[in-house]
């Protein structure tokens, strides 16, 4: 099926940020990459990407396409399922989520219990490395975290939705630019030594800021309240399901061309429990 293949190739594009590292993912040229993303463009009839000099990026259409493309995918690994995929079904399989991902994630292994008894599914939370060795271990199945660079060939990677850093302030600040916040006001800085944190690092750096920070953290959960209290200011990942627009108490400010956190589902290759997985990834996107 070579619209799924495009899809495919799409969806490594959106994850890894250039047709280049896309390559190494999807066993094909660079050229190959870039030959099938005008092809996926011709077929849906509207440009997905902006070319700035030798840099491609995703345009609005192309960020809106990503959960669409990613959703689209993980139903299709379902259907690849064998047919008495039904008895694979069943045992007990271990989760791991970060923090901001439980909720669903838990929400999504209800659905799939209901509809399979003999299923027993088991949620824990904890930071993104720590999950991940915790996969890589075989003490997790799979797990809900932040994609890092760098390659785990023991490790399959099935993308679930990206999270654009932003700027969090006090809803009483009267500074409109992200920049002159982030000069005038203290900072609260995420754990450097995270992916998070490194994105964190990259958004200052593209915004030529030095902000004077007072705090370090490991927790966004805790930023945010810290926020919210009017106690300083943060570059943190536009959570999925946070509700922080509405927050009488604070304010959410767009950053021009922002980093992306990447959240995937992340198992080991030679994991016995890839259909049940399959269908969590299927159910969480739903």
């Amino acid at each position: 099926m070579s619209s799924i293949r495009l899809l495919k190739t799409f969806a490594a594009v959106a994850t890894e940020g250039s047709f280049a590292a896309a390559a190494s993912q999807v066993a094909l040229t660079q050229a190959a990459v870039g030959q099938q993303m005008r092809s996926l463009e011709a077929e849906l009839r509207r440009p997905l990407f902006e070319r700035q000099g030798k840099t491609v990026v995703l345009n609005d259409a192309g960020r809106a396409l990503v959960p669409q493309v990613r959703r689209l995918l993980g139903l299709y690994e379902q259907m690849l399922a064998a047919p008495d995929a039904a008895d694979a079904m069943s045992g007990t399989v271990h989760l791991g989520a970060v923090v901001s991902a439980v909720r669903p994630l838990i929400q999504a292994t209800l659905a799939l219990k209901a509809r399979h008894a003999a299923l027993d599914l088991h949620v824990s939370a904890a930071k993104s490395i720590e999950l991940i060795e915790r996969v890589q271990a075989g003490e997790l199945d799979a797990a809900i975290a932040v994609r890092e660079p760098g390659a785990r060939p023991e490790l399959v990677w099935t993308a679930l939705y990206g999270e654009a850093m932003v700027l969090l302030a006090p809803r009483k600040l009267e500074e409109s630019s992200a920049r002159a916040i982030l000069q005038h006001h203290p900072f609260i800085r995420f754990d450097p030594s995270q992916h998070t944190g490194r994105l964190v690092e990259r958004t200052l750096k593209r915004l030529r800021v030095k902000p004077s920070e007072f705090l370090e953290l490991n927790a966004l959960e805790s930023i945010v309240e810290l926020v919210r209290s009017g106690l300083g200011v943060a570059v943190v990942p536009l959570l999925r399901d946070a509700r922080w627009a509405g927050d009488a108490k604070l304010r959410v400010i767009e950053i021009p061309r922002a980093e992306e956190r990447q959240i995937a589902l992340v198992q080991r290759r030679d994991s016995a429990k890839g259909v049940v997985i399959q269908a969590v990834a299927g159910e969480f996107l739903s």
